[in-house]
């Protein structure tokens, strides 16, 4: 085949890629050559999406948001606008939808794709969308002057631009016409444009195969070996595709298309296809495809038969309304090699036959220690190759950690008997949970997945202070350290030893980890205070190949240099980027409180004022009050709860998961493993000082609770709201009504342990997961008790639970340390009215952390026009009249408030 005219491929094809796409919503998405696939949800297209269009005609834009939030939810990365179509205004219901969009921090995280053939929605959406954004799509079917201009403004808006392989002509459709674009094209965007080339993404097109016409035989060939040639030409470009395209001759047969796209995919990605659309849910894994079906899509796709399309439609006949379960046919794994069977307990996560297999392995060794090194180590490779690739999930990499423990465990006498045999680990990492912080169920996952790649791992615990960190490491001589935390001060905690690991010249690569950390905050509070590498890791996938890298002979100094590189160029984007806010007095901002008309505010009187415990309650009570969609995503399953049971690409783990997870909490329940024990009250309480809400018994002061306001400025209309505005002042002469509570689940961490020792760290870290979600149950439970009977004001309540999960109730349950009132100062108020620690038992870290973990706590605020909010950033003076009404010093204000400062 030829070369187009222009493109030089003998030296081209030696360049490496050096130049990376990033792109953002509130979160950056930087496409470098450790990303997998970047999946483009497409279900908010009116084009695709027959629902979609008919929300947008009816202007249901709460529902279209749905629809957002669950291609988010989903694993889309990157997520697709279009609103071309003749009966809406397009141009009014992008921007419309684009801003609704920008209010919804978990849609808005990921970058946006503008979608349209009609430049004027293009451009209106490049006015209002929030980060670095992808236009789709510009092309030269109209010519270069067209196509240049439109390039020409989407580099001055910044964003990323998909081009179509398109001309003049028409649509490139074989190899020959795609290179020829795609050279062209590339040439006018750099030369004449001057547009970064790692912004550009060409879209080759996508098209059937097997269609039983002879010119389409070579459609999907094509688009794959151009896909070769683009990114070994130009590999600092982008290619994507629509993939269902490719299958459309088998509409209604859903397994043979599953087939076909993951075929597709699989040689496309390997050929340089790095972000498409795809829809998960016709998404095959490709190792399961059965093997027949597998050789005859590969036919197709490959084109490597005459008669591939007759085998494959004579095939398809066989699937036609069959389900994709009825295709997985029993394997008689253990009539394999014996490798082979090791490999499959590993990856399946069966322990059932591990160690009838491993001791005939180790007959046939001449030592014990090369069982490990060998047999258990090429199971756990390939396990690692799987869950690199996407293949596998988090869940059952723990699981396989599971038997590999149990082989080991059997082994390990063995070893011990023959003098001077150790295992050799490739790395040592000590992992910590930081000084204060109690949270330690995503270190614990790091951790497992870390050990099954053969890294042996020193762990701390929890509430690690800095000097032991510190010690260990330099005893135990460890490779990496790992940082987790959760709470807010956890962070400061990072940076403080940071600074200490730099003081005392140490060179031990820091990763850094947890809920409330980010690249963000590392690159900017972190790293600056340490001259070695500092790494955020969001999640355990990436860990294994950061720690690789950190500890390769060869390429260490050239990953740690680079690192340092991008973190300051991050830091210094992030502080050039940081928008000018303007923000008002504390004054001010008082004077623009949420105001409530109290003369006609209904208030209701408890029916039970006091305090009051509860110790003797079932778990069983709690089980229709769990919101099972945060346990998922702690196993880095993402998507909504039940919808996530049935999705094609995580939803035979996350059944599994859910099944093994309600067997345990049956379990726990017959065992009484776990003991939940709370403690709540209600009190008399009137806001004084404007943001300081005084809680009275028989009206004499007991406690105060101090709020913050926001200082943000807004619109003339708009208030700046404090929770106290949601209590009456004290000069209404009416007596109003406050509560506040904790809920807590005892046990945890000793059923935790019990599994450990039983080298079971799957059903550990399922204990201390399902013992959260049991705390946050009692949260929503007690709440509604306290709504219903205790208080009284929603008596008539009758919601479900997925309605309980939106929050759709009366009155609200804000806690500190979450967005109303970030201050987790004001823990030590609720523990000293209530009691807390000497009644229930539950105390507070010197970071106040909650111990144990699973634990909540927050007010009780029941008017009917109370509702949550984000406090945002604050400025000084509300830090020194915080500090002032507290009777604290300023410095402690600072202290605990910095992460709000607007300062």
């Amino acid at each position: 085949m030829k070369n187009p005219e222009g493109a030089n491929i003998s030296n081209q094809a030696k360049r490496k890629q050096t130049k990376f796409m990033r792109l953002s919503g509130l979160e950056p998405l930087v496409l470098n050559e450790n990303s997998n696939f970047i999946n483009v949800g497409e279900r908010t297209n009116v084009a695709g999406s027959r629902k979609f269009l008919r929300l947008v005609k009816e202007e249901k834009f709460d529902e279209a948001l749905a629809i957002a939030r669950h291609q988010v939810d989903g694993g889309a990365q990157i997520i697709d606008i279009n609103m071309d179509d003749g009966l809406i205004d397009g141009k009014e219901a992008m921007v419309k939808f684009l801003n609704l969009i920008a209010a919804e921090p978990d849609i808005c995280r990921v970058p946006i794709m503008i979608d349209s053939s009609k430049w004027e929605i293009i451009e209106a959406g490049l006015q209002v969308v929030q980060g670095k954004c992808v236009v789709n799509s510009i092309s030269l079917k109209e010519g270069e002057e067209k196509f240049i201009w439109e390039a020409t403004q989407i580099k001055r808006y910044g964003a990323a631009v998909i081009v179509m392989a398109f001309d003049e002509v028409g649509q490139a459709d074989n190899y020959e016409r795609r290179l020829e674009i795609v050279a062209r094209s590339y040439d006018v965007l750099v030369n004449k444009v001057g547009f970064p080339e790692e912004d550009i993404i060409f879209d080759l097109n996508i098209f059937p195969v097997a269609t039983g016409m002879e010119e389409h035989r070579k459609n999907a060939i094509d688009f794959i070996e151009a896909t070769r040639w683009t990114r070994e030409t130009y590999p600092n470009v982008s290619v994507s595709g629509g993939v269902s395209n490719v299958s459309f001759s088998f509409r209604g047969n859903n397994v043979v298309r599953e087939a076909m796209h993951s075929v597709f995919l699989y040689h496309a990605i390997q050929a340089g296809m790095n972000m498409g659309i795809v829809n998960p849910t016709m998404l095959e894994v490709y190792d399961d495809i059965p093997k027949e079906l597998l050789e005859h899509v590969e036919d197709v796709i490959l084109d490597r038969r005459d008669d591939a399309t007759e085998r494959l439609l004579d095939l398809a006949e066989s699937y036609k309304g069959v389900k994709k379960a009825d295709t997985e046919t029993v394997q008689e794994w253990r009539s394999y090699e014996l490798q082979d069977r090791i490999t499959h307990s590993l990856v399946k996560g069966i322990d059932k036959y591990i160690v009838e297999d491993v001791e005939e392995a180790r007959l046939q060794a001449e030592k014990p220690i090369e069982v490990i090194e060998g047999n258990l180590m090429i199971g756990m490779n390939v396990v690692g190759d799987l869950f690199g690739s996407g293949k596998m999930f988090l869940p059952q990499v723990v699981k396989s950690a599971r038997v590999m423990k149990k082989a080991v465990a059997y082994l390990q006498p063995f070893i011990e008997a023959e003098k001077g045999e150790q295992q050799q680990a490739i790395g040592k990492v000590l992992m910590a949970t930081v000084k204060g912080d109690v949270h330690d169920i995503g270190k614990n996952i790091v951790s497992v997945v870390l050990g099954c790649n053969n890294y042996e791992i020193v762990d701390l615990g929890v509430m690690v202070p800095p000097e032991k960190i510190i010690e260990t490491a330099k005893a135990e001589n460890v490779d990496v350290i790992g940082l987790s935390g959760l709470i807010t001060p956890s962070l400061d905690e990072m940076v403080y030893l940071a600074k200490e690991m730099e003081r005392q010249n140490l060179e031990i690569p820091l990763l850094i980890g947890g809920a409330t950390t980010s690249k963000a905050h590392t690159a900017v509070k972190i790293d600056p205070e340490y001259k070695n590498a500092v790494v955020h890791v969001n999640d355990a996938s990436r860990a294994v190949t950061v720690v690789g890298d950190l500890l390769n002979k060869k390429k260490s100094k050239d990953y740690r240099d680079k690192l340092k590189q991008d973190y300051d160029e991050f830091r210094e984007k992030f502080l050039k980027r940081k928008k000018a806010k303007s923000y008002i007095s504390l004054e001010a901002a008082r004077a623009k409180k949420y105001k409530i008309d109290w003369e006609t505010s209904t208030i209701v009187k408890p029916k039970e004022l006091g305090i009051q415990k509860l110790t003797q309650l079932s778990l069983r009570e709690l089980v229709p009050y769990i919101d099972w969609s945060p346990f998922f995503r702690s196993w880095d399953l993402h998507g909504r709860f039940p919808d996530i049971l049935t999705d094609d690409v995580v939803g035979e783990q996350a059944t599994q998961l859910y099944d093994d997870a309600t067997k345990m909490v049956e379990e726990i329940i017959a065992k009484q493993s776990l003991k939940a024990k709370a403690i709540f009250g209600l009190f008399e309480a009137n806001t004084v000082n404007d943001d300081d809400i005084s809680i009275q018994k028989k009206g004499k002061e007991i406690a105060v609770f101090r709020t913050l306001r926001q200082q943000l400025e807004k619109r003339a209309e708009v208030p700046n709201i404090a929770l106290a505005d949601f209590i009456a002042p004290k000069e209404t002469g009416k007596t109003d009504y406050m509560g506040a509570f904790c809920t807590a689940i005892f046990g945890a961490d000793e059923l935790a342990n019990s599994y450990k020792e039983q080298n079971d760290d799957y059903n550990a870290i399922m204990a201390q997961a399902i013992a959260d979600r049991f705390a946050e149950a009692f949260a929503e439970y007690l709440h509604k008790q306290v709504r219903t009977k205790h208080w009284g004001y929603a008596a008539n309540e009758a919601l479900t639970n997925e309605e309980l999960i939106k929050e759709v109730y009366k009155g609200i349950r804000p806690a500190p340390g979450y967005p109303a009132c970030p201050d987790h100062l004001e823990k030590e108020t609720i523990w000293e009215l209530l009691d807390v620690e000497n009644v229930i038992g539950v105390s507070l870290t010197e970071s106040l952390a909650m111990w144990p973990a699973a634990a909540v706590s927050g007010y009780y605020f029941g008017n009917e026009e109370a509702k949550y909010f984000g406090l945002g950033k604050i400025k000084n003076d509300q830090v020194e009249d915080f500090a002032k009404r507290k009777g604290i010093t300023i410095e402690k204000a600072q202290k605990w408030l910095h992460p709000t400062l607007a300062d």
